[in-house]
């Protein structure tokens, strides 16, 4: 018998006695039986967890859309009020406020006169006087708006929503 094969007998042997133990194992009810445990888990866990990332992802870019097209309405009223009633100017300052290639200043800004009270700004004629007497002040409402469209389509919600803001400011 040449060198080689007694090798690759003794190789044999190890691994059919190897193969025994772990078959004596099993059988006797000696091992734990969790092996893999884990890995199966995991496999039934993860795709959960990916799907419930990307729909976290998906809500935080919706809310941070919401903001920007808050952002766009109130630069639009700041600009009212440092530059007056303008409104082409004014829909300007509300699509370059942000980096939305998509908002737009719908509807176009408008300017009434009106009396501040507990419950908001009541809209009245400009030759009015308010409750207390006194001249009712001039304002200026700016909307900004904007579509966003979800990253998966979910059951029982739409695929795209459309975002809308507005702030209203007195310029005189």
């Amino acid at each position: 018998m040449s060198c080689a094969m007694a090798k690759q007998m003794l190789f044999a042997k190890k691994t059919a006695s190897a193969l025994w133990r772990s078959i004596r194992r099993l059988a006797s009810g000696k091992g734990d039986g969790c092996r893999g445990t884990a890995a199966i888990e995991f496999a039934i866990v993860g795709p959960m967890l990916v799907v419930m990332m990307v729909c976290t992802m998906d809500l935080g870019a919706g809310m941070f859309r919401k903001m920007q097209v808050q952002n766009a309405a109130q630069a639009g009223a700041m600009y009212a009020a440092l530059h007056g009633f303008a409104p082409s100017s004014i829909s300007s300052a509300v699509t370059n406020a942000t980096g939305l290639s998509d908002i737009s200043s719908s509807p176009e800004p408008s300017q009434f006169c009106g009396c501040a009270s507990n419950s908001g700004v009541a809209s009245i004629a400009c030759t009015s006087t308010c409750s207390g007497g006194s001249i009712p002040g001039t304002y200026v409402t700016v909307s900004a708006q904007s579509t966003y469209s979800t990253i998966l389509p979910y059951p029982l919600v739409p695929d795209s929503f459309t975002l809308t803001a507005q702030s209203t400011v007195r310029i005189q």
